[in-house]
C-alpha cells in the first residue's frame, strides 16, 4: 500500500514529522496528538514502511506503562526477549511499567497506533539502543 492509499485508511490522520524524536527512531515518523491533561497524553503515531522507534522503557514506581491501539497498516511490538507481536488494525497492546521493549511498521507497510501514556508516579522514559538492522530483518 503507498503512502497516498494509507492515508486513506489512517482515520487519525498522520500528523507532521516527529522531528522532536526522530534521533530515537529509524527511519521517518509522524505524531498527530489527539488529547491532553494533566496526567495523560494520546496521539497517532504513524510509521513509515520499515520505521521502528528504539528500544525504550516507560519507567514508573506505580502504575505507569503505555498501551497502543492499532489502527492502520501492518506493525511489530516485542519486549525484550520475547518474540515479535504481529500488529494490524484493532489489536490492543498493554506495556506494563518498567519493561523494556519497542514498535514499529513492518517493512512493507505504513503503520499507525494510537499510543497512551498510562498514568504513573515517578514516571519517565528512558531511551535506549535502535533495533539493529539484523534484528529487524529477522521479522
Amino acid at each position: 500500500m503507498d503512502e497516498i492509499e494509507f492515508d486513506k485508511i489512517n482515520i487519525f490522520g498522520k500528523g507532521n514529522p516527529n522531528v522532536d524524536y526522530a534521533q530515537y527512531f529509524v527511519g521517518n515518523s509522524y505524531l498527530n496528538p489527539l488529547a491532553k491533561t494533566d496526567n495523560m497524553f494520546l496521539a497517532n503515531v504513524t510509521f513509515e514502511p520499515g520505521c521502528r522507534n528504539n528500544w525504550h522503557i516507560h519507567h514508573s514506581t506505580k502504575g505507569g506503562g503505555q498501551i497502543l491501539i492499532c489502527t492502520a497498516g501492518e506493525g511489530w511490538y516485542q519486549e525484550e526477549g520475547k518474540e515479535a507481536v504481529s500488529l494490524n488494525p484493532g489489536v490492543v497492546i498493554t506495556i506494563p511499567a518498567n519493561v523494556k521493549h519497542w514498535h514499529g511498521a513492518k517493512k512493507d507497510s505504513w503503520f499507525s497506533h494510537i499510543a497512551v501514556e498510562v498514568p504513573g508516579e515517578n514516571s519517565s522514559n528512558e531511551w535506549c539502543e535502535p533495533v539493529s538492522d539484523e534484528e529487524y530483518e529477522k521479522l
